[in-house]
């Protein structure tokens, strides 16, 4: 049987952007969008163009027109919505240029945050997106791998003592996670949902997918070099290196390798660029001169970076809707069904689009990264449980509709016939409530279905006024 072999190379370019899903607390986005601007968040907005080359690094820039142009316009009305009040993803980003360092495994790597993105989207979900800059003086594939491995993971679970410091500033963080609320983004933290942490024994952050953050990252190897299947497979994987500190590779078989890039990596350009998509990262690797290397990274901040979003967004939506439905109690949370209704067919008809991309291209490196998320399959799982749902809501409304029905044919033929005939005389004018205590005892049974039919009449008359109010509240959200 073939075995990989790993030969190492040198890198001279290493982009890397980090997101960071989160929960935003309910009713808390117009606070959250507030307090953004004011800790010197910039609104992104395409028609400002100065902002193209403001937050990528010196040597990148990307295109506002490129970018309306990529996407058809229901999608770009979304992605790119024209004002902070209309529904999409608001994105608010600042510039910060921070000298930094990681270090790990006995290995010290600096690094440039160029800028960081917190982008508010639909369904109370956002993402903090770092934008990082590898620093080039001898950075080979290996360290580069390992640097996105490490730093993606927020929070040391498992108490390693080879866990990443992030140093900058004259300060240590033991925790990417202190570094990031602490030191780039402490405006969330008040705003974050922790959402079921009474149900989680570890976890102290509301990740729906992974502890970790997802990589997105680009990465221009040095002239001369060559890229390999096994390059590739360790790009997806995020094989870095093992404890010696030698370029490491997850498998031992060259067929499941190949096997592997057949199902997760766009070759379109091969082999001079690849394109890895996994559930953990989102990588372009690539040989091309410079000018080619450079429209391929303005790519992957622009266009590409915004199909990782949306399929990423979609992805959490979607696990997010399913986790919801087992946790509805069929039996008494008609109300919660309604809500997971309502959010599924809104999900459905506004956001997950079948056509986004106008270019060839980006239809099929979008259809690849949905396919990786399996966005499809969680799609038709959430679509079979609206049907289970719209069953259940229409037996239980027709349940409820024989059960009114049934009271108030009661009332209807006792109030109606039996107490008019009984009481009605004595409720007329001055009423003499002496009289009612030498009432037979089915004159004080006339009495109690009169009354009560009026309370009951006065309670549906509320609830269904509440109810009202309540869809016309949801209506204008």
């Amino acid at each position: 049987m073939d075995k990989p072999q790993v030969q190492e190379k040198k890198i001279d370019a290493a982009l890397c952007q980090f997101l960071f899903p989160f929960s935003i607390r309910e009713g808390c986005q117009l606070s959250l969008q507030k307090e953004l601007k004011e800790s010197g968040f910039d609104y992104f907005h395409l028609d400002q163009e100065e902002q193209e080359g403001k937050y990528y690094g010196s040597s990148h820039r990307v295109s506002h027109r490129g970018l309306e142009r990529y996407y058809l316009p229901f999608a770009s009305s979304i992605l790119f919505p024209h004002s902070e009040e209309e529904i999409g993803f608001q994105r608010y980003s600042l510039r910060v240029e921070m000298d930094a360092k990681v270090r790990f495994n006995e290995i010290e790597l600096g690094f440039i945050l160029h800028s960081v993105d917190i982008t508010l989207c639909p369904f109370n979900l956002g993402f903090v997106t770092l934008c990082i800059e590898l620093a080039k003086e001898e950075l080979t594939y290996t360290q580069a791998l390992e640097f996105i491995k490490q730093f993606r993971q927020l929070e040391n679970v498992l108490k390693r003592k080879d866990y990443p410091v992030v140093c900058c500033r004259g300060a240590e963080y033991q925790e990417v996670e202190s570094f990031l609320f602490m030191e780039v983004v402490p405006a969330i933290k008040p705003y974050l949902d922790f959402v079921n942490s009474d149900k989680a024994y570890f976890e102290t952050l509301s990740f729906f997918v992974d502890e970790r953050m997802y990589a997105q990252a680009f990465f221009m190897v040095a002239e001369g070099e060559e890229l390999s299947v096994v390059d590739v497979y360790r790009a997806g994987q995020l094989n870095g290196m093992d404890a010696e500190g030698r370029p490491y590779v997850s498998a031992h078989n060259m067929q499941y390798i190949k096997e592997y890039c057949r199902t997760h990596v766009y070759s379109r350009w091969a082999p001079y660029t690849y394109f890895v998509v996994d559930d953990d990262a989102f990588i372009c690797l690539t040989k091309e001169t410079q000018e080619r290397a450079d429209k391929l990274a303005d790519q992957m901040y622009g266009e590409y970076y915004y199909s990782l979003l949306l399929n990423f967004f979609h992805k959490i939506v979607l696990l997010k809707l399913s986790v919801q439905y087992p946790a509805v109690q069929v039996d008494k949370d008609n109300k919660d069904i309604g809500e997971l209704i309502r959010s599924i067919t809104e999900f459905d008809a506004k956001y997950f689009f079948v056509e986004t991309v106008s270019q060839t291209q980006g239809k099929e490196l979008f259809g690849l990264l949905r396919i990786v998320f399996r966005n499809n399959d969680l799609y038709e799982d959430v679509k079979s449980t609206l049907g289970r749902l719209f069953q259940y809501q229409e037996k239980f409304t027709s349940r409820r509709n024989n059960h009114l029905l049934m009271i108030l044919t009661i009332y209807t033929v006792i109030g109606g016939i039996y107490g008019m005939n009984q009481v009605i005389d004595d409720l007329k004018g001055n009423i003499d409530w002496g009289k009612m205590l030498k009432y037979s005892f089915f004159e004080y049974i006339a009495l109690f279905v009169t009354f009560s039919g009026l309370i009951v009449a006065a309670v549906m008359g509320v609830i269904a006024l509440v109810r009202w109010i309540q869809e016309l509240v949801r209506t204008w959200k």
